[in-house]
C-alpha cells in the first residue's frame, strides 16, 4: 500500500482506554507509537500491554470508510485540522476496527461480536456492520450444525444492547437464534438470566425447535423456578407466567409428565385441566377429533416441526393418534380450504387410497410437507397410532429418517418391519422392543418358505426384544434384506430356535454386538458365530465373526456345551461387552478370553471363582462395568488343583486391588466376599463408580457404608440386599450423596427409623424399601412423600402398619408415579384400591398380600383409570370375589400387556402371624399384539 507524500494526510490517533487506571508522572512510559501502514507486523499482545497507544494513520482512508471521522476530519470542526485525535474506546476492539478498515480479515466470535458491532455502530463502519449483521444472520438461520455456537450471556448483552442501540434486526436475529437453539441453550447454566420478554418472543417464533412439547414445558418450568422466581410476585409478574405457560400445547404433554409436576409452580393451574383433555383425547378416534375442530390450523393439537428439527420425540403420549399427526405435517394453507375436514378424513379412513388415486383424484391428496432434517423419531407407548397411516405419512414428511424407536406398542407388529424397510431407505436403526415374560417354550422351528424381498435396506441396529411374536420365518425374511446388520437385540424372542438364529447369524456378515438373552441361542448358533464358511456356501472373510464380535449377551443361555463355549470366546480377541449372566461358563472357559479391550463383564450367577476373575481383570484396564452378584465361588481360590476357601473378611482383595489399577470403574454389582476392606482396596478406582450394587455373601458393615459418599462421590444408584444398616450410616448416605437417583434396601437388617428419610431428597427418583421399615405407618408414608417428591417408582414390601388410608397419601404425594409395587403391606387394599387411581401415568402395578378387598372387575378397570398401565401383578389372596375378570382379548389401542396372577397353597394365606405366604402358582396372561397366550408355572413370577 502507497505511502501519502504530504504530512497532512496522515492523523495520530491517540487510543485510551477509558477504564485504565495510570499515573500521571509515569505517562509518557505507558505510551506505545505504531503505525497502520505496518498492520502486518503488529504484536497485539505487546500492544495491548501499554496504558495508552498512539496509531499513526491515512486521514482519507478514515473519512472514507468511517462516517465518525468523515464528520470529525472532514467537516467544520475544530477537530478537522488536528494531527492527533483522541480516541477514548478499549484498544484492542479499535485496533480490530483499524485493522479491518486496511482490509485485513477479523475474526467475529460469540465473545467479540458485541464490542465489534457496538465500535463498527458508533464509529459508523458500514461494512463491519454488515459483516456483523452477515455472521450473525448465518447463526441464526443456517441448518448448519457444525457452525460455531452462540454462548447464551453473549446472546442475552446482544439482544438488550440491540434493544436500546440497533433497531431490531439485532433482536429479530438473537431471538430466532435462542429458538432455533433451543434445546441446547435450556440446559445452559445461564437460562435462568434470559429476560421474560426474550423468552416470550422465542417461544412465539416459528423457528422455535424443540424435540418435544414436554421438553418445552420443562424448561420453562426451571426458568421459572430460577431466583424463586414464583415466590412475592406482583400482580404483573404472575400474569407474566401465566402467559408464558399458556404458551405451551398441553394436549401434546406424555400424562406422566403433567401428573408428576402438577405441584410444580406454574404449572399447578394448568394440571388438572390438562389431565382432563389428555384423557378425553384418548377415547376420540381420529375422525372425531377432526370432526371438533373449528376453523383454521388447530395449533393447540399440533406437534412442533420446524426446518431445523432433527429429533422428534412422542414417546409417553396415548392420546397422539394418525389425526394428531398428519395436522401436525400438514401446511397452513391446507386449512384454508373450507373441505379440508373430509379430505383428512378420507385419507384416515384409508391412507392406501390416497396413494393409489393421486394421479386421477390430484385434489384429494394431501399437500403433506417434508421435514428433511428429522433423524431420528420416537413414538414409543403411544399405542393408539393406526401404523399403516403413519408408516405412509413419516415416508413422506421425514425422508431422511435414519432412527425409528417404536417400543411398547402392541399394535404394531414384527411383521409391519419389512414395509418400514421399504418406505425408509435411509433407516439404520429400529427398536420395537416390549415387555417380555422369562419364559422360554419348547422350540418348534419354522423354515422360510416363502419369496424374499430383494431391496436391501440400510438397517444397522434392529431390537426387537421382547417381542415373543417374532417366529423362525419372520426373523429370516427381515435378515434377508438386513445385511448390514451390526447390532441385532432379540432378548427374551421365545419363539426363535437356535437354527433360525444361527441362519440369521450368518446372513449379517457384519454382525459385532449380539444380544440373545432369554432365547434358544446355543450350540448352532455358536458354531455360526466360529465358522469362516456360510451354511449358504458363501466365501466370508477368512476371520470368523467372532473375531469382530465387540458385544455377547447370552444371559440363561443353557444349552451351549463348555467345548463350544471355549471355543467361542478364544475368537474373541475384539471383545467390549460380555454378558454371561446364569450361565454355566467356568472358569477354563473365561480365562481363554483373549484381547484387552473389556469395558462390561456380566458373570452374575455363575461359578466363576476369584482366580479367574483375577485374570481377566488384569488384562483389561479399560473395564468400566463389572457384576459379579451371586458368585459363590468368588470365596475360594484354586490351589494346586484344589479349592479351597478363604476367610470372608480377605477373601477377594485381589480382584479389588486389580480393579484400582484400572482407568475407572463406573457400574459395579458384587456380592460374596466384598467387605469393608475390599471398598478400601478398590480406591482410587471407586471414585467414578457412579451405581453400585451389593448383595448376599457381601459383609460392608456400617464404617463402609458410611464410606461410600466420599469413597464414591457421584454415586448415582445404590443398592443393597442382605446388608447390615443403621440410621447413621444410612443417614450420612442420604445427606451426603448429592447426585442420587436410587436407592434400595432389600432384606436388610438392623435399626432403621424414619429420621434417615426425614431429609430433602428431590433428585431421587426411585426408591426400594422391602423388609426393611415394618415401622412405617401413613403417617411416615406422609413424611416420606415431602422428603422425596419426585419419586416416578416405589416398591414397598413389608409394611405392615400400612392401611387403606395411604392410598390417597400415595395419590397426592406422587401423582407421576410411573411404578407401584406395594406387597404384604398391612391392609392397604382391604377396601379395595380406588383410591389409587390419581396415579394416572401407571405403567406397572404390583399388589400383592395388602388385604382382600380388591374387586373382580379389576383388571378392566385398570385398563380405563390407567391408560399407560403395560405390567400388573396380583394375588389371589386380595380378590375379594374370590378370582378377576380377565380384558378381552382383542381391545385397540390397548397397553396393558403382562398379568400375573400368583395364588397360595391356603385360600387365604394367614399373614398376621408374621410367616411368608407359601406359594403354590402363578398365571401369567401375555398379550403380544398378535396372540394372547396363558402359561401356569409351578413357581412365583
Amino acid at each position: 500500500m502507497a505511502l501519502m507524500s504530504s504530512l497532512d494526510e496522515f492523523v495520530t490517533l491517540v487510543v485510551k482506554n477509558p477504564c485504565y487506571q495510570q499515573d500521571d508522572a509515569s505517562s509518557s512510559s505507558q505510551d506505545i507509537s505504531i503505525s497502520a501502514s505496518e498492520i502486518a507486523s503488529w504484536n497485539l499482545s505487546e500492544i495491548l500491554s501499554y496504558g495508552r497507544v498512539k496509531v499513526r494513520a491515512h486521514r482519507t482512508r478514515l473519512i472514507q470508510e468511517s462516517s465518525y471521522f468523515h464528520g470529525l476530519l472532514s467537516g467544520s470542526f475544530s477537530e478537522s485540522g488536528l494531527d492527533h485525535i483522541s480516541v477514548e474506546w478499549n484498544p484492542e476492539t479499535f485496533l480490530n476496527l483499524l485493522m479491518f478498515l486496511y482490509g485485513y480479515d477479523i475474526e467475529i466470535t460469540s465473545t467479540s461480536f458485541l464490542p465489534l458491532f457496538e465500535t463498527a455502530l458508533y464509529f459508523g463502519v458500514e461494512k463491519l456492520l454488515s459483516k456483523c449483521k452477515s455472521w450473525l444472520s448465518v447463526l441464526a438461520l443456517s441448518n448448519d450444525t457444525a457452525l460455531p455456537k452462540l454462548e447464551l450471556s453473549d446472546l442475552i448483552q446482544m439482544w438488550s444492547f440491540g434493544l436500546e442501540h440497533a433497531g431490531e434486526f439485532v433482536p429479530d436475529l438473537c431471538v430466532a437464534y435462542l429458538a432455533k437453539n433451543f434445546m441446547l441453550v435450556k440446559s445452559d447454566k445461564y437460562f435462568g438470566n434470559v429476560p421474560y420478554e426474550l423468552l416470550m418472543c422465542c417461544i412465539k417464533h416459528s423457528h422455535l425447535t424443540v424435540h418435544s412439547e414436554m421438553h418445552l414445558a420443562d424448561a420453562l418450568l426451571v426458568w421459572l423456578d430460577t431466583g424463586r422466581r414464583m415466590s412475592d410476585l406482583s400482580d404483573s409478574s404472575q400474569d407474566n407466567t401465566i402467559n408464558l405457560m399458556e404458551q405451551v400445547r398441553f394436549s401434546l404433554l406424555p400424562l406422566w409428565f403433567i401428573a408428576g409436576r402438577s405441584k410444580s409452580h406454574g404449572f399447578s393451574k394448568f394440571a388438572d385441566q390438562s389431565i382432563e383433555l389428555v384423557t378425553k383425547l384418548m377415547k376420540m378416534p381420529s375422525t372425531c377429533l377432526v370432526d371438533s375442530l373449528t376453523d383454521g390450523p388447530p395449533t393447540d393439537l399440533r406437534v412442533r416441526l420446524t426446518e431445523y428439527s432433527e429429533i422428534l420425540d412422542l414417546s409417553g403420549c396415548p392420546q397422539l393418534n394418525e389425526a394428531s399427526l398428519l395436522l401436525s405435517i400438514l401446511p397452513n394453507s391446507y386449512f384454508a380450504n373450507l373441505r379440508w375436514r373430509k379430505s383428512l378424513k378420507s385419507f384416515l379412513k384409508n391412507p392406501d387410497d390416497d396413494e393409489r388415486h393421486q394421479e386421477q383424484l390430484s385434489h384429494r391428496t394431501l399437500p403433506i410437507l417434508s421435514f428433511e432434517s428429522v433423524k431420528e423419531i420416537d413414538i414409543s407407548k403411544c399405542q393408539r397410532l393406526d401404523y399403516k397411516a403413519v408408516i405412509k405419512c413419516f415416508s413422506k414428511s421425514f425422508p431422511s429418517l435414519r432412527k425409528l424407536r417404536a417400543a411398547y406398542l402392541l399394535n404394531i407388529k414384527v411383521s409391519t418391519m419389512l414395509e418400514l424397510l421399504q418406505n425408509f431407505r435411509e433407516l439404520t436403526e429400529v427398536d420395537l422392543t416390549v415387555d417380555f415374560a422369562p419364559i422360554i417354550p419348547v422350540q418348534a422351528s419354522v423354515f422360510y418358505s416363502g419369496q424374499g424381498h430383494c431391496s436391501l435396506s440400510n438397517i444397522t441396529r434392529l431390537t426387537l426384544e421382547g417381542r415373543s411374536d417374532i417366529c423362525d420365518m419372520e426373523l429370516r425374511s427381515i435378515s434377508r434384506v438386513c445385511d448390514s446388520l451390526c447390532y441385532l437385540n432379540i432378548k427374551g424372542c421365545a419363539l426363535l430356535s437356535d437354527a433360525c438364529i444361527a441362519y440369521v447369524i450368518q446372513r449379517c456378515k457384519k454382525l459385532c454386538s449380539l444380544i440373545v438373552c432369554y432365547t434358544s441361542f446355543s450350540e448352532n448358533s455358536i458354531l455360526a458365530l466360529c465358522a469362516t464358511i456360510s451354511m449358504t456356501n458363501e466365501h466370508m472373510d477368512s476371520s470368523s465373526l467372532a473375531c469382530s464380535l465387540q458385544m455377547l449377551h447370552m444371559s440363561k443361555c443353557e444349552g451351549s456345551s463348555e467345548t463350544s463355549l471355549l471355543k467361542l470366546i478364544t475368537q474373541t480377541q475384539k471383545m467390549k461387552s460380555l454378558c454371561l449372566r446364569d450361565t454355566k461358563v467356568s472358569d477354563s472357559v473365561l480365562c481363554e478370553l483373549p484381547g484387552s479391550s473389556l469395558e462390561a463383564l456380566d458373570i452374575s450367577n455363575t461359578m466363576i471363582s476369584r482366580m479367574a476373575l483375577t485374570h481377566v481383570i488384569s488384562r483389561n484396564p479399560n473395564l468400566k462395568s463389572l457384576k459379579a452378584r451371586g458368585c459363590k465361588n468368588l470365596l475360594q481360590l484354586q490351589v494346586d488343583g484344589r479349592t479351597e476357601n478363604s476367610s470372608p473378611l480377605f477373601s477377594g482383595q485381589e480382584v479389588f486391588k486389580c480393579l484400582s489399577k484400572g482407568s475407572g470403574l463406573e457400574e459395579l454389582e458384587i456380592g460374596w466376599g466384598f467387605s469393608y476392606f475390599s471398598l478400601e482396596s478398590l480406591r482410587p478406582a471407586a471414585s467414578f463408580l457412579r451405581v453400585i450394587s451389593v448383595g448376599l455373601g457381601a459383609s460392608l458393615g456400617e464404617d463402609a457404608l458410611k464410606l461410600l459418599p466420599s469413597t464414591c462421590p457421584l454415586l448415582e444408584s445404590i443398592v443393597l440386599y442382605f446388608q447390615e444398616i443403621s440410621d447413621s450410616a444410612l443417614t450420612s448416605i442420604l445427606t451426603s450423596s448429592k447426585h442420587l437417583q436410587e436407592l434400595a434396601l432389600s432384606y436388610c437388617f438392623g435399626d432403621i427409623s424414619l429420621q434417615s428419610f426425614k431429609f430433602s431428597m428431590p433428585n431421587l427418583r426411585k426408591l426400594r424399601l422391602e423388609r426393611v421399615s415394618r415401622w412405617m405407618t401413613n403417617d411416615d408414608l406422609l413424611v416420606l412423600t415431602q422428603s422425596c417428591p419426585n419419586l416416578t417408582e416405589l416398591s414397598l414390601v413389608g409394611c405392615l402398619h400400612l392401611n387403606s388410608d395411604c392410598q390417597p397419601i400415595i395419590s397426592a404425594g406422587w401423582p407421576g408415579m410411573i411404578s407401584l409395587h406395594l406387597e404384604e403391606c398391612g391392609s392397604i387394599t382391604e377396601n379395595g384400591v380406588a383410591s389409587l387411581y390419581g396415579c394416572v401415568a401407571l405403567e406397572d402395578l404390583l399388589l400383592r398380600h395388602n388385604g382382600s378387598g380388591i374387586q373382580k372387575s379389576f383388571l378392566l378397570d385398570a385398563t380405563l383409570k390407567f391408560p399407560k398401565l403395560r405390567l400388573v401383578s396380583l394375588d389371589m389372596c386380595d380378590a375379594k370375589e374370590g378370582g378377576f375378570d380377565v380384558p378381552e382379548e382383542k381391545e385397540e389401542g390397548r397397553s396393558l400387556s403382562i398379568v400375573k396372577i400368583s395364588r397360595c397353597k391356603s385360600e387365604r394365606c394367614a399373614l398376621g402371624g408374621g410367616v411368608a405366604p407359601d406359594h403354590r402358582e402363578t398365571l401369567v396372561m401375555l398379550w403380544n399384539g398378535q396372540n394372547f397366550t396363558k402359561t401356569l408355572l409351578k413357581q412365583r413370577l
